[in-house]
């Protein structure tokens, strides 16, 4: 039996086809009252092979965990194919239910990698570190601000003993003094949870060899390196490095017509995670390693600094991706590219 869902948080719209005896049927299935779990473990009881196809969504892993545990083949499709297989501009759940299970039957449906529960998991926790990260620097920015309304500019020095020691000596109106005294306290229970999950996120890291592969380029430390390795799932899903870049969403989005061409802002239909990560590890790899360095400073010129660092983080997500597939650590003798060493004449007089 191939079933076509159209999946939705509180019910699935599903088409579904009995191979052996030609049987169509459509039906809705609500989530909470049980019976779209009952129609499936009924299919189980009956000893009925099921495959099932469904677009890439959200809310969906205790389904997909269910189908897992039922044993059922379960198909993820990328939607922007889908919609783009889609010949009538008529969007309904029975006509998107219909289409997922004539892609099935026609053999045309564009599935994608899913990654196992273990890759899942360790994603929670990066993404959990990420957005504490992202908490603590909206508690410490206030304090940051209430330091430099009363003329004191101690930028990362405020962290300090004696910095924090300056800020609680400064006079403020009662409200400002409760406000700065319970960020401190906010910031104080951060800290040590931050600690703990970047520590665990580093011994994830040194569990593969892979991660700890990429952790030899300039500026890729454990978290980006981790983050690459969980992210991607493994090189042989690309064919070429470059389309690693399109892949994380840092490509111009491209709008090009009659002969003239269009490029607007990066298209940032990837992960928005490893992209944050790239681009910080390749602005500390500017920093650290002089080639690149360079490299940023040259494009730095040529368009704004943004464009730069987003530059340099394809490029650094492009370099791990070659790193990976071929299985080498880094070397200094990969900035001068794959004709490092080889004879040639270039623009010269032959």
């Amino acid at each position: 039996m191939m079933i076509g869902v159209d999946y939705h948080p509180s019910f699935q719209q599903i088409a579904f086809l009995l191979e052996e005896t030609g049987e169509y049927s459509e039906r809705r299935l609500n989530h909470s009252d049980g019976e779209a779990e009952k129609f499936y473990r009924d299919l189980r009881l009956r000893g009925v092979h099921v495959r099932v196809g469904m677009e890439a969504t959200g809310y969906s892993r205790w389904f997909e965990r269910l189908l897992a545990e039922l044993g059922f083949e379960v198909w993820i499709g990328d939607p922007a194919e889908i919609q783009a297989r889609r010949v009538k501009r008529q969007k309904t759940d029975r006509k998107d239910a219909q289409l997922l299970l004539k892609l099935m039957m026609e053999d045309r449906f564009p599935r994608i990698w899913v990654p196992g529960p273990e890759n899942r998991d360790v994603r929670q926790l990066l993404w959990h570190r990420h957005r504490l990260v992202q908490m603590r620097t909206r508690i410490m920015n206030p304090l940051q601000a209430l330091a430099m309304n009363e003329g004191r500019r101690w930028k990362s020095k405020l962290w300090s003993e004696p910095g924090r020691a300056e800020l609680e000596k400064l006079a403020l109106a009662p409200w400002g003094s409760r406000r700065r005294r319970e960020l401190w306290e906010l910031l104080e229970r951060m800290n040590p949870t931050i600690e703990e999950l970047t520590a665990a996120a580093e011994q994830e890291a040194r569990k593969r060899p892979e991660a700890l592969r990429l952790m030899t380029h300039p500026g890729v430390g454990p978290l980006t390196a981790l983050a690459y390795v969980l992210i991607i799932g493994t090189p042989s899903r690309f064919h070429r490095g470059k389309q690693i870049g399109n892949y994380v969403g840092m490509i111009p989005s491209e709008d090009s017509r009659g002969g003239k061409q269009r490029l607007g802002h990066i298209s940032k239909q990837g992960n928005s995670l490893l992209r944050f990560l790239l681009v910080e590890a390749a602005q500390a790899a500017a920093r650290s390693n002089p080639d690149w360095r360079r490299r940023y400073m040259h494009l730095a010129m040529r368009g704004h600094k943004s464009i730069a660092k987003v530059a340099m983080g394809r490029r650094l997500g492009v370099r791990l991706y070659w790193m990976w597939r071929n299985g080498c650590a880094y070397s200094p003798s990969m900035e001068c590219g794959w004709y490092a060493g080889q004879l040639g004449t270039g623009h010269g007089v032959k």
